[in-house]
């Protein structure tokens, strides 16, 4: 596995592979908050390139929100079962399929279910996960943490900049 010949090359180096999952739960945390501070960027590019209101945007964000806080249970349940590392994996894939596939959406319906159902279930499955450690809880605790402070700053003029940069 990845993992072990990982720690055995960090290990020659004398790297805990500790500091490894505490990279990977940052970068864990900044992709999760990074989608969920996102959309007040994308508010008036969404209204001028559809046509759509705010009110329908703010609905798919408030749909997200409350799935994201309503996943915590479902995740839990689904921690308990099949481990932090397949429901942390599962979610962030989850966050990114819908991320990749919102850039062809072109209907309200489409912004409902990939940034409001799809983005809230991934995300609220990943917060739950934040709970959830043995030891070394306030490091990795402290990484996400910082993953999610960290991510204000650089989401937006990211967002910003692929808005205005990038081909249309």
């Amino acid at each position: 596995m990845i993992s072990e010949w990982l720690s055995s090359a960090l290990a020659r180096k004398n790297i805990h592979y500790g500091w490894v999952m505490v990279g990977v739960t940052f970068l864990t945390a900044l992709i999760t908050a990074g989608t969920v501070g996102a959309p007040g960027v994308f508010i008036v590019p969404l209204q001028k390139e559809f046509g759509w209101s705010t009110a329908e945007i703010s609905s798919a964000l408030s749909i997200r929100f409350i799935l994201f806080g309503l996943m915590a249970p479902f995740a839990a349940a689904l921690l308990n079962r099949f481990g932090l590392r397949n429901v942390t994996l599962s979610a962030l894939l989850v966050v990114v399929s819908a991320l990749v596939v919102s850039l062809a959406m072109t209907k309200v319906w489409q912004l409902m279910l990939l940034w409001g159902v799809v983005i809230g279930i991934g995300t609220g499955m990943n917060g739950a996960c934040a709970r959830r450690h043995r030891r070394g809880a306030m490091v990795r605790s402290a990484a996400r943490i910082s993953g999610w402070a960290f991510s204000p700053p650089v989401s937006p003029p990211a967002n910003w900049c692929s808005c205005r940069c990038l081909p249309a």
